[in-house]
């Protein structure tokens, strides 16, 4: 089991999983997730002789829970990862691991701070460099002024996705994490009007027998505790932030992603096309960060390190061991 320490990284604290010794690797979940999510890599990146580091996030779990929307905007959270970096692993570049949210987490931290960060891994979600525009502006255009849902819209009015989420902590992750696994059955379960609730339509699976082999009575409880205890305030407000991240990204139009990269996608999650709008993920990311390693796992969903650790694992550590 890893060792769990409360690091001050100057303006919040952060519950991290710590294990092993060597150079620094710091993990970053995304939503709705936790240091556990990274419950099947922390044991063999310790292993392959690095410091391996699964962080909550700000506003999940252990860390801190600052209140206002603009706490979780991106330079908020690159900031937490310098500060965990420099009480870490004082003077040293670090490598960082990012899934889901995680990933843009990551890729922006190297990006914005080559200084501090040395290589970087994103699973799910591929980088496409600095944004040309808010993405609340792409997503307006493509589904809200067509009538049609989209989650992220969903999300932008303080407490209307709080309250769904928090009527049942357990079945909207259940339902969450099972609608877009490589488990669940192909259908457009996403396609519904504007106005429609998160979980409308999304399908379900008898709990505890019919949980996927990668998310167990176990896992699930303890997400459903994780939640009970933090609420959703403050993951849903990483959504609300997508204005003050493109101001604050734009400066660094232009630029590439230098560092060596890995990305790891799944063939059927839909972050991993961005919904879409990518066919090869990997051949996109080559021109933003040239020295990427990319791989897309066929049949995985969005859960990636979760419903294929062996698999991921594999993939991680040979590219860890040649940096």
């Amino acid at each position: 089991m890893p060792e769990f320490r409360t690091i001050d990284t100057g303006e919040v604290s952060l519950r991290c999983a710590i294990e092993g010794s060597g150079p620094l690797a710091i993990m970053v979940h995304g939503f709705p997730e936790s240091w556990y999510s990274w419950r099947h890599q922390i044991g063999p990146v310790a292993g392959a002789g690095f410091t391996a580091c699964a962080i909550d996030v700000r506003g999940y779990g252990g860390s801190d829970k600052p209140e206002p929307v603009d706490a979780y905007a991106m330079e908020r959270l690159i900031g937490d990862l310098v500060g965990l970096a420099d009480a870490l692993s004082p003077g040293e570049p670090v490598v960082l691991i990012g899934h889901d949210w995680g990933a843009p987490i990551v890729w922006n931290s190297a990006f914005t701070r080559p200084d501090r960060f040395r290589a970087v891994a994103g699973l799910s979600v591929p980088f496409a460099g600095a944004p040309q525009r808010p993405f609340t502006e792409v997503f307006r255009e493509a589904f809200t002024s067509r009538g049609r849902f989209f989650y992220q819209e969903y999300f932008q009015q303080p407490g209307v996705a709080e309250a769904e989420a928090e009527a049942d902590p357990r079945a909207f992750v259940r339902r969450m994490m099972y609608s877009i696994s490589g488990d669940v059955p192909e259908g457009d379960y996403w396609s519904k009007p504007a106005g429609a609730t998160f979980l409308e339509g999304l399908p379900d699976v008898a709990d505890p027998e019919g949980l996927p082999a990668w998310l167990n009575d176990a896992d699930l409880s303890f997400y459903e505790g994780e939640f009970r205890a933090s609420g959703f305030r403050g993951p849903l407000n990483r959504y609300r932030n997508h204005e003050a991240d493109y101001e604050f990204l734009k400066a660094w139009a232009g630029r590439q992603l230098e560092q060596p990269c890995l990305f790891i996608g799944g063939s059927r999650d839909p972050a991993t096309t961005l919904f879409g709008g990518v066919a090869d993920p990997v051949a996109m990311m080559r021109m933003f960060a040239p020295r990427v390693e990319g791989h897309v796992l066929e049949g995985c969903g969005h859960w990636t390190q979760q419903e294929r650790p062996q698999e991921v694992n594999a993939l991680l550590i040979d590219w860890l061991k040649r940096l």
